[in-house]
């Protein structure tokens, strides 16, 4: 009696956790779900703005799937973005191993800790379209960056940043990395403070020093995080927009250098090219599932 009791009591009170969920799930539905099946059916007709008029909404199957498959342009977007991201996730990894190396090392007795952890985290909280226009100003042709290097008399006069393919290029990449760098800091901070000690001192204890116990204690325990941060950040990757698309003007010059696939997207969708655009999405979403997919196997296949 009592049990039938307790489990009416327990199924009445799962109800509430039941009714605060709600709210989840109306916001997901609105916000996530039908939006992303309008998308995939989207994607399977053909509609587009032509002049003044609208073409379709015509049933084309996977017809936009192939043209873009097949269209050169997809593939040269595909590597901007690819090259800018390793240009900036390269330092960035390096950085944030150095800085948490310290940051974790009880025996450097670094002082202002906090503050330091603050302040490299800073640019992470600051819009990517103000950091753009920063960088925008500070290295245009009449910018305070061309007028140092030229009263230093190192250039005769002023550099087109903007108009140089690896310019253009090392400037996106070095705001990605600026604006991100804190935040794989504070990641990977976080793993290493969670390492046993006693694997370090028992290290010490056998004669090992501290570039062994880095490569072959801290960064294998680090294998999880490293492969979280190095999937989410490829994720972002290919989700560059906002930096290229101010700092370029949206024309990704010079000469589509540093148009990203993303940018690629949202002409579609100034064009009015529903379809395009949907099936562009889809692709990228899948390539999403397969990366996220990927680090849950590799995670998992590690802890074993």
């Amino acid at each position: 009696m009592n049990q039938s009791v307790n489990n009416k009591k327990a199924v009445k009170y799962n109800k509430w956790g039941l009714i605060f969920l709600i709210p989840f799930f109306v916001v997901y539905v609105i916000f996530q779900l039908i939006p992303l099946v309008t998308t995939i059916y989207n994607s399977f007709f053909e509609h587009y703005r032509s002049g003044l008029s609208f073409i379709g909404p015509n049933f084309v199957g996977f017809g936009n799937y192939a043209k873009l498959l097949s269209d050169g342009d997809l593939g040269i977007y595909f590597k901007n973005t690819m090259i800018m991201w390793i240009m900036g996730f390269v330092p960035q990894i390096i950085v944030s191993l150095i800085l948490g190396a310290w940051f974790s090392d009880p025996s450097l007795r670094l002082r202002f800790q906090q503050f330091f952890k603050t302040v490299i985290y800073l640019p992470n909280l600051i819009m990517a379209a103000a950091f753009a226009m920063l960088f925008f100003t500070l290295f245009s042709d009449g910018g305070p960056i061309n007028n140092i290097l030229m009263n230093l008399g190192w250039i005769s006069q002023p550099f087109k940043f903007m108009s140089n393919t690896w310019s253009a290029r090392t400037l996106v990449a070095f705001m990605n990395f600026l604006m991100w760098f804190g935040n794989t800091t504070i990641l990977l901070l976080a793993g290493m403070l969670g390492i046993d000690t006693s694997l370090f001192e028992a290290a010490q204890v056998d004669g090992a020093t501290a570039t062994q116990i880095f490569f072959k204690i801290t960064l294998p325990l680090l294998r999880p995080i490293l492969v979280y941060v190095m999937v989410t950040s490829l994720i972002g990757g290919l989700q560059m927009f906002d930096v290229p698309q101010i700092l370029t003007n949206g024309s990704g010059d010079p000469m589509r250098s540093t148009m990203t696939l993303i940018m690629y997207l949202n002409k579609h969708l100034f064009n009015r090219n529903y379809g395009m655009a949907g099936a562009l999405s889809v692709l990228m979403f899948i390539i999403t599932g397969i990366l996220s997919i990927a680090v849950f196997k590799f995670t998992a296949s590690s802890e074993k």
